[in-house]
C-alpha cells in the first residue's frame, strides 16, 4: 500500500473576505501542490475546501486509491470535526449541542463522503510554526489571494 503525506491551508483577508486554499501532496514518485482563489467567503470554509480538493485529487489517482494518507491541517476546527464532532452532528440532524444548524454543512458531507472511503491518519500541526509544508501552503494561499484580488 503506498503512503502519501497531504498538507493543507485555507485562509482569509478579512473573515469574510477573499480567500483561498492550498494543499501539497507528497508520494514516493513526487510532490504535487495546488491553490485557488475564492471571492467571498470565510476562513473555515477554505481549511474545509482544502481538504476536499486534496482528497479528490488523490480520489482521481486510480494509483493513490487505496493509499494509507497522512493529513496534516493546522485547523483545529478541521480536524475535530472530521474526528470527532460529525458524529453527533449526523446523530442530532445536523445540528450543534445548541440545536443551531452546523455551519458549513455543504463542505462538511462532501469532506465525508470523500474521507469515509479512505484510510486518513488525521494529523493537527501548530500553524506559523516552522513546519516545511505547512509554511509553504500559507504561501500559495497568501498568494493565491494577493492574484485573485487584484
Amino acid at each position: 500500500m503506498k503512503k502519501i503525506r497531504i498538507y493543507t491551508d485555507g485562509g482569509c483577508s478579512g473573515n469574510p473576505g477573499p480567500g483561498a486554499w492550498a494543499y501539497i501532496l507528497l508520494e514516493p514518485e513526487g510532490e504535487k501542490q495546488d491553490a485557488s482563489f475564492v471571492a467571498g467567503t470565510t476562513n473555515n470554509r477554505m481549511e474545509l475546501q482544502a481538504v476536499i480538493e486534496a482528497l479528490q485529487a488523490v480520489r482521481d489517482r486510480p494509483d493513490l486509491a487505496s493509499a494509507d494518507i497522512e493529513l496534516y491541517t493546522d485547523s483545529q476546527y478541521v480536524k475535530n470535526g472530521i474526528s470527532d464532532w460529525i458524529r453527533n452532528w449526523i446523530r442530532n440532524g445536523w445540528k450543534t449541542r445548541s440545536k443551531q444548524p452546523v455551519k458549513n454543512q455543504d463542505l462538511w458531507k462532501r469532506l465525508l463522503s470523500l474521507s469515509s472511503k479512505m484510510s486518513i491518519h488525521w494529523r493537527w500541526l501548530q500553524g506559523h510554526a516552522g513546519d516545511r509544508y505547512n509554511e509553504a501552503c500559507d504561501r500559495l494561499v497568501q498568494e493565491a489571494i494577493k492574484e485573485g484580488r487584484f
